[in-house]
């Protein structure tokens, strides 16, 4: 299996330094990088050309909506799976239709990112919690 580059983009340090534990050891997976900001993100993923980006919605200078529309532009085939805190269906449509291929809810364990990353079985679905219905 080809190794997968990683980039990591989050404004709080805990939240990446808990997803750098999970996903360090795999050996399919790379983390090529750590931004913990949108402006950071994008100039980030123009320099490493990851393949796949963890992305939080809620980020300082540039939000991570608008980071994965520029980051799509500088590399087309990066995929970008959201990480956040937010259920709303407004913002997981948003970062779907910005070619998002997957919506996670930070309130779910590292090790469902991990797995997600790992697997790298990026599809246009909602946040588990918004399959079921609740918000």
């Amino acid at each position: 299996m080809a190794l997968v580059r990683l980039l990591v983009v989050d404004d709080f340090r805990l939240w990446r330094d808990c997803l750098k534990e999970h996903l360090e050891g795999h050996p399919d997976l790379h983390i090529a990088g750590f931004a913990s900001d949108g402006l950071e993100a994008l100039q980030k993923a123009e320099e490493i050309q990851p393949d796949l980006v963890l992305l939080d919605i809620s980020l300082p200078k540039l939000s991570g909506i608008e980071a994965a529309r520029q980051i799509r532009k500088v590399n087309p085939n990066c995929k970008i799976l959201f990480l956040t805190g937010y259920s709303y269906p407004e913002m997981v449509r948003g970062a779907l239709e910005v070619g998002g291929c997957a919506y996670v809810h930070k309130d779910r364990r590292c090790e469902g990112a991990a797995g997600r990353a790992r697997g790298r079985r990026c599809r246009a679905t909602v946040s588990e919690q918004q399959r079921n219905g609740s918000q």
